[in-house]
């Protein structure tokens, strides 16, 4: 076992992890499942070629263990040893001693076991369900029938159903207890509404900041003293699949807007068809003077 530094991201937080024993190869399967299917390719590519170039190695230290080797030399080798690996047999070229039959029955084996692997691999990765779910680049803070109000806008990108979706929405600050231990402790924020029977376009969910909420009394300088952050999760089940979703979002307390309000998304054109621009899904706007007129209901109207 080695013991090595791991970067994590934290949100928007980098933390460097020390002092935990990684086994060799314990977290692979995880490695190539992360991995953007550009790099996962790449990956395997690399592989497949230092593989037969390690082959190819082991077959030259043999005597003329190859008949018909051509091009002589690594190449021949190297060649010999894909054709080998792929189970291909073009029969041009083929062991021709003791050594070389035994070099490719172990490397036929581990040829036949890659494959499985990465077909596994493959299958793996186009089986997990992933969501599509945005998130509002801003949280917002304002006036909502006389009480100050978080909230923050969802949509989902994929405008499939996700049904009995629930979302969670937790605060995580800095506090000092009454002994002066410092700790980051999470708060849950009461959502007025937790679930959602169908998920189809826009959500957004909204805090009550009243005398019950952790919030109460917070200010953007208070969150900022704090290092105050939030922590927005998603599920729910995909109709098409039947495979549950999750998706999550962390915001920084800088990241929070003030005396804010979203932009609509809906409009009503001359025919009467409604439209949902999503281009301007993240805009934010300063409340107008009296910010007496009601929040944009979208989520209430894309979900009717």
């Amino acid at each position: 076992m080695n013991q090595r530094s791991k970067i994590v991201k934290l949100g928007a937080r980098d933390v460097v992890t020390h002092g935990l024993a990684r086994p060799f190869g314990a977290n692979a399967y995880h490695f190539f499942l992360t991995l953007s299917w550009p790099q996962f390719f790449l990956a395997g590519a690399c592989s497949f070629l230092l593989l037969n170039a390690t082959f190819a190695c082991i077959f030259l230290l043999g005597d003329a263990p190859i008949a018909n080797q051509n091009p002589h030399g690594f190449w021949g080798a190297f060649f010999f040893s894909v054709e080998t690996l792929a189970t291909v047999g073009y029969g041009d070229m083929h062991p021709d001693t003791m050594y070389g039959h035994a070099i490719a029955t172990i490397e036929i084996f581990i040829g036949m076991s890659s494959v499985a692997l990465m077909t596994g691999l493959i299958f793996a990765r186009f089986s997990r369900p992933r969501a599509m779910i945005m998130f509002a680049r801003h949280p917002i803070v304002r006036p909502l029938d006389g009480m100050q109000t978080l909230m923050v806008r969802t949509a989902n990108a994929r405008q499939n159903v996700i049904l009995e979706a629930s979302a969670n929405l937790r605060l995580i600050r800095r506090e000092v207890t009454m002994e002066g231990v410092e700790m980051r402790r999470i708060h849950d924020l009461r959502l007025v509404r937790q679930q959602q029977p169908m998920f189809m376009l826009g959500w957004i969910l909204m805090h009550v900041i009243d005398e019950t909420s952790p919030l109460w009394g917070a200010t953007p300088e208070i969150l900022a003293e704090q290092d105050a952050g939030l922590i927005l999760t998603l599920n729910g089940v995909d109709e098409t699949t039947s495979q549950p979703m999750q998706a999550r979002q962390t915001y920084t307390a800088d990241v929070i807007r003030w005396q804010m309000h979203y932009r609509d998304l809906l409009h009503v054109d001359e025919q009467g068809v409604t439209h949902m621009d999503f281009a301007h899904f993240h805009e934010v706007l300063p409340l107008p003077p009296t910010a007496t007129q009601p929040q944009d209901d979208t989520a209430e109207r894309s979900e009717a």
